[in-house]
């Protein structure tokens, strides 16, 4: 076999054992990634078989394993140019230590997985999927927010790279957000998500594309449902939206055999068997990373009310309230500890400086920054489509900084920026301006629309939890919208009179919000 056959069978391996992860089949990956790494002696060709690897040992939850692939794939990655691989290895890194509770190295490998992709110049396929592992992990971490934008990207990378859509459909970064909600109180919220994944899974299959959805989104699509009948929304059984059905999907993935094993309660207690429920929760044994420690606690509070034991549903309902704080507080104190302030550090500010004539990602905050702003707008604006603008400025955000130092008024202006992101809605498009200025996009809205999302990100700003962060110090949001006149002629003109007109509306409101 001649030198040209042999790199023509190292690409077609590492391209079927890509393929066999998409379909849920990492074991068989693994083999075939282990083959390569046993024949081949060039650089690129080891380093992406080492970090697809690390990927497959990751779907199959072989924990024990982790921290030897993540050094094997190290050394093959560190002397290579190309961003992507440092990128992707550092997203799956993350992912890994969120895995075995490293939670520190986590967001470290976060901060470097964010840097290393927005690095890349001329992005492909492979990065678009270093983006769905960076999300992926954001999710897992409960950063919603960044979760959604991350994923986003992967998404329109995906479409540029001509990767369908569904592939990166993600249906379980938004179950995490919803199952979130309702362990934090909030279950018409969890309902509301949970209603707008499963509507994606019904628009696939109306366009004919949800043959060529993943098998573990199809798992997650069908806990989707499952978790719906369990809050009393109806099941629709002997359909191809059949819960039963969707959670055979998933292949050898931990994740997927989470779901199903958490998917049987659900649909037992929407069945009226609540003792079934509870039997299978006593037996239960999944990762507490899958949907969050506090899950299982908060479908033995959804038996139990079915049941009639309101003081046991009540107890477990405080057990799972608890969970989720017990991993708020861990992540705030992770931030408050320092691992919040790598991503303004000195290197980080050098990285940024050297690609500051073509960066498009806001480097605090990980939003899309100014220049990428602008181009969305005008991309928008020449394609006819209906938008509107806002301008968010922050109240109180001077007294942070005088009080408590720019280093704590960084950590508020992350922090906000997950809260707007956590709230819009899908194909809403979100960046920071610069200083304590955040604009969004509302795509295919009018002023009417921009009212309720103008309501929901005040609320959400005003119920996060400011005092823990900035004691003393309140955080709060004023925002002004206006619409771009579809009727002018398009340019800048007409997007600079509609970012003057929603910075005057801002302004107004808050004068208005001022004591007199």
């Amino acid at each position: 076999m001649g030198w040209l056959d042999r790199v023509t069978d190292q690409v077609d391996a590492l391209t079927k054992a890509r393929d066999l992860q998409e379909a849920s089949r990492s074991a068989e990956a693994c083999v075939l990634l282990d083959q390569v790494l046993r024949t081949t002696t060039d650089p690129f060709a080891r380093a992406d078989a080492r970090v697809q690897r690390l990927s497959a040992l990751i779907n199959l939850g072989r924990t024990a394993e982790f921290t030897r692939a993540i050094e094997e794939a190290a050394t093959a990655v560190r002397d290579l140019p190309e961003p992507y691989l440092h990128g992707h290895l550092h997203a799956l890194a993350a992912l890994a230590a969120h895995h075995q509770g490293a939670l520190d190295r986590c967001v470290t490998h976060l901060v470097r997985a964010a840097r290393m992709l927005t690095a890349v110049e001329d992005p492909d396929r492979d990065t678009a999927w270093g983006w769905h592992d960076l999300a992926m992990t954001y999710s897992y971490l409960s950063f919603h927010g960044y979760a959604l934008t991350a994923i986003e990207k992967a998404r329109q990378l995906g479409l540029a790279a001509g990767i369908p859509e569904e592939t990166f459909a993600a249906p379980g970064i938004r179950l995490r957000n919803a199952v979130a909600l309702d362990h934090n109180g909030d279950s018409d919220g969890c309902l509301r998500v949970l209603r707008d994944v499963a509507a994606d899974l019904d628009r696939f299959r109306r366009t004919g594309r949800a043959g060529r959805l993943r098998p573990s989104s199809l798992a997650a699509y069908g806990y989707t449902v499952a978790r719906r009948a369990a809050l009393g929304d109806p099941v629709e059984t002997g359909t191809e939206n059949d819960p039963v059905r969707l959670l055979g999907f998933g292949g050898d993935s931990a994740r997927a055999r989470d779901f199903r094993q958490l998917g049987k309660v659900c649909l037992a207690v929407a069945d009226g068997r609540p003792a079934e429920a509870i039997t299978r929760l006593d037996t239960a044994s999944v990762s507490t990373e899958t949907l969050g420690a506090a899950e299982p606690a908060r479908l033995r509070s959804i038996a139990l009310t079915t049941a009639g034991d309101h003081a046991g549903a009540h107890r477990a309902d405080r057990m799972a309230f608890r969970l989720a704080a017990q991993r708020n507080d861990r992540l705030r104190d992770v931030y408050i500890d320092g691992i919040a302030a790598r991503i303004d550090h000195e290197e980080m500010r050098r990285e940024a400086a050297r690609f500051e004539g073509e960066a498009l990602t806001d480097p605090l905050t990980g939003l899309p920054n100014r220049r990428r702003l602008e181009r969305h707008i005008a991309g928008m604006v020449n394609r006819g489509e209906r938008l509107v603008i806002g301008v968010c400025d922050l109240d109180g955000f001077k007294a942070v900084n005088t009080r408590h130092g720019h280093h704590s008024g960084d950590l508020v202006l992350q922090r906000v920026a997950g809260v707007i992101n956590r709230v819009m809605r899908r194909g809403d498009f979100v960046a920071r301006y610069g200083g304590d200025e955040f604009v969004v996009v509302l795509a295919g809205t009018g002023i009417e629309e921009a009212a309720e999302v103008s309501r929901r990100v005040d609320a959400a700003i005003r119920t996060e939890d400011w005092e823990s962060l900035v004691p003393g110090t309140p955080v709060r949001v004023t925002i002004g919208f206006a619409e771009v006149n579809a009727g002018a002629p398009l340019g800048r003109d007409a997007i600079r009179a509609a970012f003057d007109a929603a910075d005057q509306q801002m302004l107004r409101a808050k004068s208005r919000t001022r004591p007199g």
